[in-house]
């Protein structure tokens, strides 16, 4: 029996077969999938738009038993049906850029093959890409905000959340506050060790920012906003603590920050 349920294409594989289209899917109910669509590379596909990166598409998925030896399992989408493309993305380099970065952030973080009964993981993530492309695209927000609280937001409901309330050292709630990525722990300047220094300091404004994003009404995300100048450091200071708790880097991340 085929489930009914929508997802954004976060990756696309067209080197596999002469027309199938297999893709990675972050759907609303299962979190993170893999799946292939039949024919999908053919110009008078039904499926061809709604399969492609960036989309956020209707799928009918059924399980494909075949192809489920690796521990992951696998679905064939019976039927696509395009809900929003993204199509500004594509014609900003850096946008564009950007938004692959956080698709392959979501392939590693958000929640993989979930269980259908437990899915409110798999939506928040689904939301949170789909307000975060949003903006990218339109160009509504600083861009380096919508990467800042993606990146904060994401983490932290894949249980990464960092502790931003006061300095885990003394207990203080202000002071010239940095964030260890390591630790996932703020210290304030009368804590922090000569080797921390090379931390940015987070300006209260900027650091009263991360807080809302990270503890936060989810609807809220991305009303919060910083001037232009504060943007940079907030970026800066998610950058590090995202990489540094995931414990790898993006490729993404390296070609966007390449055009800057």
């Amino acid at each position: 029996m085929a489930t009914v349920t929508d997802g954004l294409i976060i990756r696309e594989y067209n080197h596999i077969g002469e027309s199938d289209r297999f893709v990675t899917v972050l759907t609303r109910d299962r979190g993170v999938i893999r799946a292939s669509a039949r024919g999908a590379r053919k110009v008078k596909s039904r499926s061809a738009a709604a399969t492609r990166l960036f989309s956020h598409s209707r799928l009918s998925l059924v399980s494909n038993p075949s192809r489920t030896g690796n521990g992951r399992q696998h679905f064939i989408i019976e039927d696509a049906q395009p809900l929003h493309t993204f199509f500004e993305l594509h014609s900003d380099i850096e946008k564009l850029a950007l938004a692959q970065y956080f698709c392959e952030l979501a392939a590693a973080a958000a929640p993989k093959d979930a269980d259908p009964h437990a899915a409110q993981e798999s939506e928040q993530a689904l939301r949170l890409m789909l307000n975060g492309l949003h903006f990218l695209s339109t160009g509504l927000r600083n861009r380096y905000l919508v990467k800042a609280a993606v990146e904060l937001r994401l983490l932290s409901a894949a249980g990464y959340m960092p502790q931003l309330e006061r300095c885990a050292r003394c207990v203080t709630n202000s002071g010239g506050m940095a964030l260890l990525p390591v630790q996932g722990e703020l210290v304030c300047s009368r804590c922090r060790r000569q080797e921390e220094y090379e931390l940015p300091e987070l300006p209260p404004e900027t650091l009263q920012w991360m807080r809302r994003v990270v503890y936060g009404n989810f609807e809220q995300i991305f009303k919060y906003i910083l001037p232009d100048e504060r943007c940079g450091t907030a970026a800066d200071a998610a950058e590090r603590y995202c990489l540094a708790q995931l414990g790898r880097g993006f490729h993404t991340l390296e070609f966007f920050k390449s055009m800057l």
